[in-house]
């Protein structure tokens, strides 16, 4: 009994070992080649023999054909081992530069491949450029009969507020205090004026308004307005431009501090 299940030992062994040379053998056979290879084919213009053209081209592994697109559009199939498959892949000195040229992004000799069509807004670009012509300069809501007074004025304060976006544009938020009795849009004009003066302190051309709260305390009205900064001209329907609005803020009356 002792013999046979030693017997069967050796072959279960045999077997595993047989196995391990099998994925082994696997492991180091190469890879099966490609059914094609794409390529690039530098050929001499028919209509101008000093002129190359830069097409491209697949090669048949297994019969040896060339599949060449031509700048048209069109496909020429060709033998490898024949005269015109060798002129093809027969590349002189001056192909070469030219060659080389066009790798260091050079492309002023570039043939014309073909006529290219003109590129039309996409549905996107045309909404924003839509949204865009709407947008409109931030003014100061008072009537024409507004007439500011001095002592409605108590100051104002300018805070940076931290943004987690990168590359966002920056947030500030303007504190300004009025007298009690102040109605809305003479506060919100003030804190408007506030940071036209202190965005032109910093050279920041543009703002655009975010949201404001209102509070009073101690017989005071507490404003706090949340801005955007940004150099360029943002996107939204009111964008206040800083120069505008400070010459609109002196024109009225309103205090820039």
């Amino acid at each position: 009994m002792r013999p046979r299940l030693a017997l069967l030992i050796g072959l279960g062994a045999s077997a595993l070992l047989a196995g391990c040379g099998d994925e082994t053998a696997r492991a180091s056979r190469p890879q099966p080649k490609p059914a094609e290879l794409a390529v690039s084919v530098l050929q001499s213009d028919a209509g101008a023999p000093d002129k190359k053209v830069l097409s491209r081209g697949r090669i048949s592994t297994k019969s040896g054909d060339i599949l060449i697109l031509e700048p048209d559009g069109s496909v020429s199939e060709m033998q490898l081992d024949s005269a015109a498959g060798r002129d093809a892949f027969a590349v002189t000195e001056a192909d070469l530069l030219a060659l080389n040229a066009n790798l260091d992004l050079d492309l002023s000799g570039m043939p014309n491949l073909g006529p290219v069509k003109k590129r039309t807004p996409t549905a996107q670009e045309k909404a924003l450029a839509d949204f865009a012509a709407r947008t409109q300069p931030m003014r100061l809501n008072l009537p024409k009969s507004f007439e500011a007074e001095p002592k409605d004025f108590l100051g104002a304060r300018i805070t940076g507020l931290a943004n987690s976006r990168k590359g966002a544009d920056s947030l500030v938020e303007v504190s300004a205090n009025l007298r009690g009795g102040v109605d809305a849009d003479t506060a919100f004009a003030y804190a408007t004026c506030a940071l036209a003066s202190w965005a032109e302190s910093k050279g920041t051309p543009y703002a655009r308004h975010i949201r404001t709260l209102s509070d009073k305390r101690d017989g005071k009205m507490i404003v706090g307005s949340v801005f955007t900064l940004s150099e360029k001209k943002p996107m939204g329907l009111t964008v206040m431009t800083t120069k505008e609005t400070l010459q609109e803020c002196k024109a009225r009356g309103i205090p820039a501090a």
